[in-house]
């Protein structure tokens, strides 16, 4: 386990959960190389014993065929896996983890018996391409079984893990838009979002951002971050082509921040291939469609329509790599004017509207469209808070017209709006101004 863990919002929750005395299996969900394993090995050292079994590595094939073969008791399969770890694994003191548990079904239909047949026993699993497996297990152990859902590491992560001792942090969590943060401090953080604009959150990058400071390096990591998620789409279903996937992966990176048009992919594929294919990188992970609703009631998502929807990349240092983006050139320049195009501020604000939802459940993003003679008016999300539905307006810069923003306020009596953009806290009639940096404030809706 690594001393140069940084730490992550998500700790917080894992600790609690290992805390708890009726605690279930957990299960943690979400794309490759967003820290789901670094996470348990640090939770790990809160355990006098620590048991890593890893599916797809060929050392841990004779466990795999352990779960497989079945016939043991949970307890009976505990004592062989002590046996091949030479760890003791004993209720209480010792984390087992799971990794990889997509290469093996079994593992993942066991995961209900240690709750019924062992459930001192804290067990954590996790994998990558995770959503696949559970499609073959549609009813595995509900009830029996928590689930988590893991993202990159949002904003307020990365600006902690690259300041000593969080002084930036602790100023954009105490701000609102009736506490404005400073001049200085404001400038400050708009240029530590830049950084992280261009290098995202995945934490192999951001640690090598964090430690060495060496560009070269993250764009390195960043390279093969893409390449390991190209190789993954072999693996997503048979009968659909690798190259067809990663046509439609290329297409959501140039549709960013605009409704996404099948028809602009490719002429050489029918539209059910593209929406499988995109179906596909969703379940991954990489993908995270953002659709329309009616915006008239809560829930949200009872006026939803699917067939207007916008796709985010999980991850702005990977849309900026793709786009690419030389990150030694964007260091050069104090004001790149990529921090200036809507689609890269759009992509971050869902982001960390996804981030800082709860864990426990997958949260859909919505927006708001109205086509109309003489108008076309949209709402880039639109949020419920309590009983209220909340718009949120990204703009680029720091000026812009609010049209749109006024006709929805109207329409659909939302007690206030939300402005997001490079400006500071503040407030105008209605609407509250909020940096895009405060969007990944917890509270920010409230502050």
């Amino acid at each position: 386990m690594s001393d140069n863990y940084i730490k992550r919002k998500i700790d917080d929750e894992l600790l609690a959960w290992a805390q708890k005395g009726d605690h279930k299996p957990l299960l943690i969900r979400g794309a490759r190389q967003v820290g789901k394993s670094s996470t348990v090995r640090n939770l790990g050292k809160q355990f006098k014993y620590f048991v890593e079994i890893n599916f797809e590595r060929a050392r841990d094939k004779t466990v795999k065929d352990l779960f497989a073969k079945g016939g043991l008791s949970i307890q009976e399969l505990c004592a062989k896996l002590a046996e091949v770890y030479k760890t003791p694994i004993i209720p209480g003191e010792t984390l087992l983890f799971l990794d990889e548990i997509q290469a093996s079904l079994p593992a993942i239909s066991s995961l209900r018996y240690f709750y019924e047949d062992y459930q001192k026993l804290h067990v954590i699993a996790a994998g990558s391409l995770l959503e696949f497996a559970l499609e073959e297990l549609p009813s595995f152990g509900v009830g029996r079984i928590q689930t988590i859902f893991m993202y990159p590491m949002n904003f307020l992560e990365f600006l902690n893990a690259g300041e000593k001792y969080g002084v930036l942090t602790q100023a954009v969590k105490s701000a609102g838009y009736k506490q404005t943060l400073s001049n200085p401090v404001h400038k400050t953080v708009i240029k530590h979002l830049k950084y992280f604009l261009a290098l995202g959150g995945m934490p192999e990058v951001v640690s090598a951002y964090v430690n060495t400071g060496n560009l070269l390096d993250c764009q390195q990591i960043l390279d093969a971050l893409i390449t390991s998620f190209r190789s993954d789409f072999t693996k997503y279903k048979e009968r659909v082509s690798s190259q067809l996937i990663s046509d439609v992966f290329d297409s959501v990176v140039n549709q960013t921040g605009k409704k996404f048009v099948y028809a602009n992919v490719s002429e050489n594929y029918t539209h059910r291939q593209l929406k499988d294919a995109l179906s596909l990188l969703i379940k991954a992970g990489l993908v995270i469609p953002v659709t329309h609703t009616a915006a008239n009631g809560i829930p949200l998502g009872a006026e939803a329509n699917t067939k207007k929807q916008k796709m985010l990349l999980l991850d702005t240092g990977i849309l900026q790599s793709l786009l690419g983006l030389p990150l030694a050139e964007f260091w050069a320049y104090d004001d790149f004017p990529i921090v200036n195009k809507g689609g890269i501020t759009e992509l971050f604000v869902g982001l960390e509207l996804l981030k800082s939802a709860s864990p426990y459940r997958q949260t859909d993003l919505y927006y708001w469209h109205r086509e109309s003679k003489g108008s076309n008016a949209e709402i880039d999300y639109v949020v419920q808070s309590g009983a209220d539905i909340i718009p949120i307006e990204v703009k680029s810069g720091t000026k812009g017209a609010m049209q749109s923003m006024r006709m929805f306020l109207q329409e659909k009596k939302s007690p206030y709006g939300i402005r997001t953009s490079l400006e500071n806290y503040g407030e105008i009639p209605g609407i509250r101004i909020v940096p895009v940096y405060g969007v990944g404030v917890e509270s920010f809706l409230n502050n």
